[in-house]
């Protein structure tokens, strides 16, 4: 799959203001796409053009129709309780009900109609109210109970096992073996959690901040960027908090006061929202926390989510985890060695600048850093020209062929195109859907307002074994917010978007890679602390001389990357990385802390490992917290995972691809086969032992920091 990326990344053709299909299926593919289309199509189940009343109608039609389910379950004689009348219907139950509950909700992520994302939005309140239901029901989670007490040994297969063992592990997790006051307190909490991350996403995809500047406060940044912007009567430019403007613009604007203001505007998004936003009522929460989970006897929410949640590593509690992070990157450590007042040094750790006081001038001193130094202290030289041409040779790509034959890729995935544009209403140009024979890719990557804000995967469909005995088609969304093409110019990414959409696409090939016989296990519902490990494997492919030689090529002229600025483009991966770790786990400690406590200030949790941590105070007056996705987005306490997945992903990655061949054919099946098939039906300390051949270890993780282990240095 990974060449099946890589032969038509960033070659793309464009139109006008939109981007158009210019792909011409050949004879072959024509021949075998109506071979299996009809079949195909009648697996995807997905619908995109519902009004609000019907996404209303069809809620309510979904809750009763699952209610049904979970009632007759809970109504069996406890002496009839056999696999059919229980695991099999709940299971079946849950197929129908993910899907349904995606095309209801998925809307108020990308629907550019208001209308519609409100009532997809009402829609994801009242299902999270049912699912708190349905995840408290005491009646079904006994009879669970009393199959696994019947069923012996090898009775089962093992995923069914395995969802049996899942079921009733998230039954106690929600205290459905105590007492009756403490069950009703713990639904209270989790409706309130519910509530109050889909209050959270929703204020932030509808936050619209802008700030106006002249060019002349705009200095520094690229003559294509500030064209780009839309400018109001006066002629000022128009500035957004979204990505595409707020990185380009604090990183490359040598006007501090444009930056400071950018900086505090972005800190403080969603800030005013009162008892809306995620500080201000997780804040109210937490002692509640704290109250129930005593009486779970587990002590603190994050011992709970260690002791419950599947985890890759085997030391499941709080303190040991902060031991495990403190290893990697202590103070005293070589990664971080120096003033952590932003003066970061060591081999490929940061640079010798002036130190930096605040939190605006640190991402212009970062870009600085990268421009005049490599890890090896060898210059980079980076002009703003050099600087475009790299932006240049990336073009953005969506539904287009080199040719008319099909690739085959590093692990046998074989596509074929199908423009579903017109159909999909819900997007209509701006979404559209890659065939194969297996799955569907959605496309949703411009930038347009009321849209979730950041770049992420989406699991539309599980690719899991329907009541029939067949396969569901599995569907995966990819979104993002890149910059639209216009009339006169493609749609250009910088190197760092060409990493986020290829970490996002790791994603989606686990997605749809993924062959699990249960939908709760499908594609990416993994541990949450493996979850980003083929996310983070896909990102070493842009950092690479072979596949950025093959994807890239300048817009105007078609010529290759200069192989002198792409050898200074790779070197830079070191610059800062001492920086970015430091922030990662900044975050992780927040996340944590607040789920150690039972009371916290959310200003004052950040600001603390700010200053302990990077050497740099957060800007008074901002709370970062209020816009922390991952805080409402079902990390809870385990943000830290980011960092432990890329421990395992350098391992991946430089022990198999980099040692025998990035693009080697043999190693790319192993992968699908061992790391993406399975899904969540094994574990992820078992997938990486079978792939790897031993157990993993964090060697190739210190190496790709440039840091020294033992004898060996990756360069």
């Amino acid at each position: 799959w990974f060449s099946s990326c890589l032969h038509f990344v960033f070659k793309c053709r464009t139109c006008g203001p939109r981007l158009c299909l210019r792909t011409t299926p050949g004879a072959a593919i024509t021949a075998r796409f109506k071979h299996f289309s009809a079949s195909a199509m009648e697996r995807n189940r997905l619908q995109w053009d519902l009004s609000p009343e019907q996404i209303k109608s069809r809620t309510d039609k979904l809750i009763h129709r699952a209610k049904q389910v979970y009632d007759t379950v809970g109504d069996l004689d406890i002496k009839k309780v056999v696999y059919e009348n229980t695991i099999k219907a709940l299971a079946d139950i849950e197929v129908h009900y993910a899907v349904e509950r995606n095309i209801l909700d998925f809307p108020q992520h990308v629907s550019p109609d208001k209308d519609v994302r409100a009532a997809s939005t009402e829609a994801d309140k009242k299902l999270s109210e049912f699912d708190v239901e349905m995840s408290m029901r005491e009646d079904v989670f006994q009879r669970i109970v009393t199959l696994q007490e019947k069923c012996k040994p090898g009775n089962l297969k093992p995923e069914a096992q395995r969802y049996v063992e899942r079921l009733i592990k998230i039954g106690k997790r929600n205290g459905l073996h105590l007492h009756k006051e403490i069950q009703s307190e713990i639904k209270s909490i989790k409706k309130q959690i519910s509530e109050l991350s889909i209050d959270f996403n929703k204020n932030l995809n509808e936050e619209n901040t802008f700030l106006l500047f002249t060019k002349d406060e705009l200095g520094g940044l690229p003559d294509d960027f500030i064209d780009s912007l839309e400018k109001n009567e006066d002629g000022k430019c128009i500035v957004t908090l979204k990505y595409p403007h707020y990185f380009p613009t604090v990183r490359k604007c040598y006007v501090p006061e444009t930056r400071r203001k950018m900086e505090t505007a972005f800190n403080s998004r969603c800030k005013e929202y009162g008892e809306n936003t995620i500080c201000c009522r997780y804040e109210k929460t937490l002692w509640v926390y704290a109250v129930v989970f005593k009486k779970l006897l587990v002590g603190l929410f994050s011992d709970l989510i260690m002791c419950f949640l599947p985890v890759i590593h085997s030391k499941k509690n709080t303190s040991t985890m902060k031991l495990d992070s403190r290893s990697l990157f202590a103070p005293s450590s070589p990664a971080v060695s120096g003033r952590r007042n932003g003066k970061l040094t060591g081999k490929g750790m940061g640079c010798e600048e002036p130190p930096f006081p605040t939190v605006y001038s640190l991402e212009c001193h970062k870009t600085n850093v990268q421009k005049t130094k490599t890890s090896f202290s060898c210059r980079l030289n980076y002009s703003w020209q050099y600087c475009n041409m790299i932006k240049q040779q990336f073009l953005i790509f969506l539904l287009s062929l080199c040719d008319s034959t099909p690739h085959t890729s590093l692990v046998s995935v074989t596509y074929d195109f199908l423009s579903r544009g017109g159909s999909l209403l819900l997007w209509q140009i701006d979404m559209y859907i890659r065939f194969s024979s297996l799955n569907f890719i959605c496309w949703d990557i411009w930038k347009v307002e009321g849209k979730y804000g950041h770049a992420a995967c989406f699991d539309l469909q599980p690719g899991c074994i329907l009541l029939d005995g067949s396969r569901m088609m599995s569907v995966a969304a990819l979104v993002a917010n890149f910059t639209k093409p216009t009339a006169h110019r493609p749609s250009l990414l910088q190197h760092e978007e060409v990493e986020t959409y290829f970490h996002e696409f790791g994603h989606v090939m686990h997605q749809i890679c993924a062959q699990t016989n249960f939908a709760r296990f499908s594609g990416t519902n993994v541990e949450t602390d493996f979850v980003e490990v083929p996310s983070q494997v896909l990102e070493n492919w842009v950092w690479e001389k072979e596949p950025l030689r093959v994807m890239s090529r300048h817009f105007k002229d078609g010529s290759s990357i200069p192989d002198d600025l792409l050898e200074k483009l790779i070197a830079s991966r070191l610059a800062n990385c001492g920086h970015l770790n430091l922030r990662q786990i900044v975050l992780s400690k927040v996340d944590q802390s607040l789920h150690t406590k039972s009371s916290a200030d959310t200003v004052e949790e950040y600001a603390k490992y700010c200053k302990e941590i990077l050497g740099i105070p957060a800007t008074s007056g901002t709370n970062m917290l209020a816009t922390f996705g991952h805080l409402a987005g079902g990390y809870d306490g385990q943000y830290y995972g980011y960092l432990w997945s890329e421990v395992f992903s350098m391992d991946i990655f430089y022990s198999r691809f980099k040692k025998e061949g990035i693009m080697n054919p043999k190693v790319g099946v192993e992968y699908k086969n061992l790391i993406l098939r399975p899904g969540g039906s094994l574990d992820g300390m078992d997938m990486l032992q079978k792939f790897l051949g031993r157990e993993p270890n964090q060697r190739a993780f210190l190496l790709s920091k440039g840091l020294h282990v033992g004898e060996l240095q990756i360069s």
